[in-house]
């Protein structure tokens, strides 16, 4: 099993198997905290072959930097799946979309969207929360 894509993202979406991304990023610039950011995607895109036949579990979770879920009564989330591939099919791919509403940050510092599979992270995607105030000029400044 492997992930050929995973990122967070403004919008994406599945139009018959062609995933679809829009503004991908992984930084958050906010004048307070804590920040809520009220919607994104995350847009990951995975590749099967027969070898990965069978029922797995995938596993996502946003942890901060001492590994603490951002959401701890809602988060990892961990729904279960069946891989299944037609006889003389090297592979398949699929692509999932999660869509994230209202992601509450309560401090700047570096956070991760850990994406895993049978208890084993597969990718951790680094995200940024950085704190700005307005200079004297006018520039955005980190806080």
């Amino acid at each position: 099993m492997d992930i050929q894509i995973a990122t967070l993202c403004d919008f994406a979406a599945d139009y018959n198997g062609k995933l679809v991304i829009t503004g991908t990023f992984d930084t958050l610039a906010a004048r307070a905290v804590p920040v809520v950011h009220p919607s994104c995607a995350l847009a990951m895109r995975f590749c099967f072959t027969p070898e990965d036949a069978g029922r797995h579990q995938l596993s996502i979770n946003i942890i901060n930097e001492d590994g603490e879920s951002l959401d701890p009564n809602n988060m990892p989330i961990k729904p279960d799946f069946d891989v299944q591939l037609p006889k003389n099919v090297p592979f398949l791919t699929r692509n999932i979309v999660m869509n994230l509403q209202g992601l509450r940050f309560p401090t700047a510092g570096i956070y991760s969207i850990d994406i895993g599979c049978d208890d084993e992270i597969l990718v951790r995607l680094p995200l940024r929360i950085v704190q700005v105030s307005q200079g004297p000029n006018g520039e955005t400044q980190i806080a």
